[in-house]
């Protein structure tokens, strides 16, 4: 009867454990590439703040994006490249589109740090599967 129990409890805890989670991923919009895509052709008013290292910045980012280089927003440091950036996004009332390498981590670093420093949480969308998984023309950093 005990067994039986502690089975059951042990069943619920995983059960609401594996709920939480699933709330938490479902704190952050997301906008997929193709959808992106069409706003950016229909010339939709938004702002794109590329989190992507160096390199891949250079070899080829979404057209009009803000160059940070804060991937992948652990440091101090690239926390301050967002903070840069931080009145500009206030100013404005556009959507801010959060590309990354892969649209994990980072991007949702940067939408947390955001989030924080008062930009309202519907504002903020991560490109879905980031940079790496973006398969429409981009532009080369001259």
């Amino acid at each position: 009867m005990k067994k039986r129990v502690l089975s059951i409890l042990i069943t619920w805890a995983a059960i609401a454990l594996c709920a939480s989670w699933a709330v938490a991923a479902d704190t952050y919009n997301y906008i997929k590439a193709k959808d992106l895509n069409v706003r950016l052709s229909a010339g939709s008013p938004m702002i794109i703040v590329d989190i992507c290292p160096v390199e891949q910045f250079t070899k080829g980012h979404v057209k009009g994006s803000i160059e940070t280089n804060a991937y992948p927003v652990k440091t101090e440091e690239e926390k301050a490249k967002l903070a840069a950036i931080l009145p500009k996004l206030k100013a404005s009332a556009d959507d801010i589109i959060v590309v990354c390498p892969k649209g994990g981590g980072g991007a949702t670093k940067t939408v947390d740090y955001y989030k924080a420093g008062g930009i309202d949480e519907k504002r903020l969308l991560i490109l879905e599967k980031g940079m790496g998984e973006w398969p429409y023309e981009t532009e080369k950093r001259q």
